[in-house]
Parts: structure tokens; C-alpha cells; sequence
């Protein structure tokens, strides 16, 4: 372990601001002695201790539930030392000065520096801690956050299955299969002097067939928990006056933009996240796209744009009560050039005709709607969740993020690259070996066997302080 990873931490583990409760929490080696200096008493393990939290000169900080939880049955794996107080802010800094205070003291009475280097924690400190002491690998130390942020309740419900080790055990049945077929590999490169064709025998083929099968499964179920996790951005754009405000509040069923008949009124940015059968969605409102002398609407529009060139997908809005205008049709088809040559291929255009209620008589072609009256709006909901890929029932997603994703499509492309040398047999057993290798270091990845520094660091700072 790195010399700041053996030094005891301390962090206020609850959300900032006031609340009827505040969590001070400790971590590290050897604290019974500060848990009773801050208690005035010696605490049974894992047992909840109401009593006063006492300042240097012996007066009672605030009075409240002490837990002391010896290594290594902690959440951590060291010892943790837990001061639910009143959740003041000034309550919660005075434990925390306490605790720093106290710890000092311990060391000058006794001459050891165990607690010397007691420290404010970093973010995602004490759950990198249960991580770095196998308390939790490291998808399920990535579900702690993701449960954290959760926005919708699937998404919550999902990243509690990766924090069970749900998604663990998955991973770790691909591995077992895998480390299972470089045995046969490898044991057929010690032994060519032996006529036994192990690989043959053993059906290796077949089993790596059977493993990139279940593989398949893992990765279309990662790619449903990483959209619960992530959702997708979707971008309303169309000319001034289309409805784009309107369709943003009937989808937020709030009134988030303002909705005038005057050209031009939505001149910036505005984005409100809502849900559909539990998936995110980043819904963003942008000014209405045409040529404008106006300084203000100019800068909305590049700003719509640049909005555009970032989604996952675009609502292109149409005017129903202006599509027979000829300056109107030739607008919209120049928009659609524009959107043509910045958007990539695989970012989808869905064509909405608004405003079915002023105008009935709509085309046959696209989504046909009204966001005044809310007619067609339950379509639109479906084709959303269509183009985001939204196929599973939720209650066999577990969460999983970007990086899982693309280690098992490199998991993926390793056994494929296998599969091609497998069949040569033994002119490329090398090969086949290699790839199976990499395979595995790409399944490791995930669950942390394998995993760099580097990776660990920014994973981590992006926890909250306390967790």
C-alpha cells in the first residue's frame, strides 16, 4: 500500500448543509484508544453507544450515538469509528477538529505515531479502502456511487443488484470459463511431444463458443445498466416557433420554458432530465434555428448547435400549420442538410410534425403530435426509448458503466481473434494463447484483479467526501 493509504482518515460522511442527523467517520489502524478519548469510555464493538462527545477540556461537544466497529468487520476493513451527531455544519467541523485534535494528543501522551497522520479523507477514500482491503471488488465499489446518483428508481434498484455482486458473479463465471480454456492451451504448449490432442478432447472449440455466448448475454445486459446509468442526451431543434418549449414542459410535465407566439423567445440553453419506464433522459429545449441579425439570438443559435453536435439523438420540429409554406419547406430542408454534415451516421434524426390539434391533416409519414393537447406524446415516449436501445425488463439489469462496456466488447474481439487461431490449431496455438491472455486481463479490468493505478484515481475522485 502507498504511505497515505496507511495514514487514519476522518471525513463527514453525510450531505452538506443542516440536517437532523450528521455522520462523522473515522478510519484507520489502532483507534480505540481516540474512540476513547472522544467517549470518555472504552466502546463495545459494534455496538451503539449514546453518550456526550467530549472537547478537549472534558465539555460535551453534542450528545449523541457512537459506534466502533474493530478490523477487519468493518466496511473498510480497518478499524472504523462512527459519531452520529446533530447535523449542524458547525457541530460536524467541531467532531471533525476534535477527532485531528485528539489523535495528536494520543501520540505526544504515548510516544506512537500511529495517529499522527490522522487526515481529512479525499473523496471516495473510505470505499477505495474496502476496495484495496477485498471488502468490495471493484464494480461493486462503483455501484456504491452509482447508487448514490441514482435518478430514477431503476437505476437505483439496478446499481443494489452490482453493489450484491450481482454483476461480480457474472463477470467471475466468464473468468473461470476462460481460465479454465487456457489450461487446455497452455498444457498443449508444455507437452507437443505427446500425442494427445488435449484441445480436441476437451472440446475447446465448443467451450469457447459456449463462453463468447455468454458473454453476449453479459454485455447486452451491461449495455442496459450502463444506459440506466448514463441515459441518453436528446436535443429538440427545429425553427423558431415549432413548439420545441412547448414539447420540452408537456415531456417534463412542468412548466421549465417560457412559451410565447413571439419568434425567437428561447434564446438560450434549457435542459431538464425526465424519465421513461426508469431510463434518463437529458431532454434539451435549444433557440429556434434560422438567420437572425439579432447580436443575443445569434450567440442561442451556435449554442444550439453546439448542443446538436453532442447528442445521442435529435427531435427535428415541425410546424404542421406552416408545412405547406414554400419558405418554410425550404428552411427546414436546409436545416436538415446542416444537421446531414455535423451530426456522425449513427446519431439518429427523428422527424416530429407538432401542433396536430390546429392542424389535423398531417403527413403519414413521422410522429404526429400535439404538445398543447398531449396527443401522440406516448409514442414519442416509445420511439425515445427505441432509439436509445432499451430492451431489457428491468428487474434483471444490474448497473454498469462506459468502461464495462467496452472491456467486454475487447473481451469480445480477443475471443474472436481466438476463435480464428483455434481453428489453424497448431500453427497459431501461440497466438490462440496470447488472445485468451488478453481476454482475461480485459475481465480483471472490470472487477479490479487488474487495474492501474491511474484508472483507480479517477474512478475514486469522483465519489463524494465521506464515501
Amino acid at each position: 500500500m502507498l504511505p497515505h493509504r496507511s495514514q487514519p482518515i476522518v471525513a463527514i460522511a453525510t450531505a452538506p448543509g443542516r440536517g437532523a442527523v450528521g455522520i462523522v467517520r473515522i478510519s484507520g489502524q489502532g483507534l480505540a484508544p481516540l474512540a476513547t478519548a472522544l467517549c470518555a469510555r472504552a466502546l463495545r464493538p459494534r455496538e451503539a453507544t449514546y453518550l456526550p462527545f467530549r472537547a478537549a477540556q472534558g465539555e460535551a461537544i453534542d450528545h449523541g450515538l457512537a459506534l466502533y466497529f474493530p478490523a477487519p468487520h468493518s466496511f473498510t476493513g480497518e478499524d472504523v469509528l462512527e459519531l452520529q451527531a446533530h447535523g449542524g455544519p458547525v457541530v460536524l467541523q467541531l467532531l471533525v477538529a476534535r477527532c485531528l485534535e485528539a489523535a495528536a494528543e494520543i501520540d505526544d501522551r504515548t510516544g506512537q505515531p500511529r495517529l499522527a497522520g490522522l487526515r481529512v479523507a479525499q473523496p471516495g477514500e473510505f470505499t477505495e479502502r474496502a476496495f484495496l482491503n477485498d471488502k468490495l471488488d471493484l464494480a461493486q465499489a462503483e455501484a456504491v456511487a452509482d447508487l448514490i446518483d441514482a435518478s430514477t428508481e431503476t437505476a437505483a434498484r439496478s446499481a443494489s443488484r452490482s453493489l450484491a455482486g450481482e454483476f461480480s458473479r457474472e463477470i467471475h463465471g466468464l473468468r473461470d470459463a476462460l481460465i479454465h480454456l487456457r489450461m487446455l492451451v497452455e498444457a498443449t504448449l508444455d507437452f507437443p511431444e505427446e500425442e494427445i490432442d488435449f484441445l480436441q478432447k476437451a472440446d475447446a472449440m465448443g467451450q469457447l463458443e459456449g463462453l463468447r455466448e455468454a458473454l453476449s448475454r453479459v454485455l447486452r445486459r451491461a449495455r442496459q445498466g450502463a444506459l440506466l446509468r448514463e441515459g441518453i442526451k436528446v436535443v429538440i431543434a427545429g425553427q423558431p416557433n415549432a413548439g420545441k418549449s412547448s414539447l420540452l414542459n408537456a415531456l417534463a410535465g412542468a412548466e421549465l420554458a417560457i412559451v410565447t407566439p413571439v419568434p425567437g423567445t428561447t434564446r438560450d440553453v434549457v435542459s431538464q432530465t425526465i424519465q421513461i419506464e426508469g431510463v434518463p433522459l437529458h431532454v434539451i429545449d435549444t433557440a429556434g434555428l434560422r438567420d437572425s441579425d439579432d447580436h443575443v439570438e445569434q450567440i442561442g443559435i451556435e449554442r444550439a448547435w453546439g448542443q446538436i453536435e453532442t447528442a445521442d439523438a435529435v427531435l427535428f420540429l415541425h410546424d404542421l400549420t406552416r408545412a405547406d409554406a414554400t419558405e418554410y419547406i425550404a428552411a427546414d430542408d436546409q436545416i436538415m442538410r446542416t444537421l446531414g454534415q455535423k451530426l456522425p451516421q449513427q446519431v439518429p434524426v427523428i422527424d416530429v410534425w407538432n401542433k396536430a390539434d390546429a392542424a389535423p391533416n398531417g403527413p403519414t409519414s413521422g410522429l404526429v403530435l400535439s404538445a398543447r393537447t398531449g396527443e401522440g406524446l406516448e409514442a414519442l415516449r416509445h420511439r425515445l426509448l427505441d432509439v436509445a436501445g432499451w430492451q431489457s425488463a428491468p428487474e434483471g439489469v444490474y448497473i454498469a458503466r462506459a468502461r464495462h462496456v467496452e472491456a467486454l466488447r475487447a473481451v469480445d474481439a480477443h475471443l474472436l481473434g481466438a476463435a480464428a487461431h483455434l481453428a489453424a490449431q497448431a500453427q497459431a496455438l501461440d497466438l490462440l494463447a496470447e488472445e485468451l491472455r488478453l481476454a482475461q486481463n480485459a475481465l480483471n479490468g472490470i472487477t479490479g484483479e487488474f487495474t492501474s493505478d491511474d484508472l483507480l484515481g479517477v474512478i475514486f475522485s469522483s465519489f463524494c467526501i465521506g464515501k
